[in-house]
């Protein structure tokens, strides 16, 4: 059980790697082989380009599980702990909400590309594949994001979430 729970702590962690290595890797042998032969691997940079796509959106779930995410707070320093916990909570039910909706949109989405496929250039993949990334990502944002709340909610230390570095001591 020890393994799945590793596995699933660091998901984003281990697809982001494959999905940076694919990207070196294609690149790479673009370039050396358009340096040796003069010739372009024209699915190198398909390849590419679709690892770099998946590379963003999975880091921008990795990004809500470490709690990462571009936030402007500042505004709310003047406040007491509870008012700051109170607007972070608001703000992230608000990011959540709209997560789900552009989840359930790019699902519909997604579905009407499987029923009148795109079909890429070089691979002739059907571009829905690399698409389904977005919706998968608005869900997976939305539950790390969650699943971070329950995680300070079992731990006592909600209020860390907004605390400053003179609350905390540092």
């Amino acid at each position: 059980m020890s393994v799945l729970r590793k596995i699933y702590g660091n998901l984003e962690e281990y697809l982001c790697v494959f999905f940076v290595a694919l990207i070196v890797v294609s690149l790479s042998v673009q370039v050396i082989v358009r340096f040796t032969l003069g010739e372009a691997v024209a699915w190198a940079e398909e390849i590419s380009r679709f690892a770099l796509i998946w590379t963003v959106y999975v880091g921008a779930s990795m990004a809500a599980k470490r709690t990462l995410h571009v936030r402007v707070s500042v505004q709310f320093m003047a406040f007491p702990p509870k008012v700051r916990l109170a607007f972070r909570v608001l703000a992230d039910g608000i990011w959540m909400a709209f997560n789900l909706i552009a989840a359930y949109v790019c699902t519909q989405v997604v579905a009407d590309s499987f029923s009148y496929p795109e079909v890429s250039p070089t691979l002739r993949w059907t571009t829905a594949y690399v698409e389904m990334i977005i919706p998968i990502s608005c869900v997976a944002v939305t539950w790390r994001t969650l699943e971070c709340y329950l995680v300070h909610l079992r731990n006592g230390t909600l209020y860390r979430m907004v605390a400053v570095e003179e609350e905390l001591g540092l």
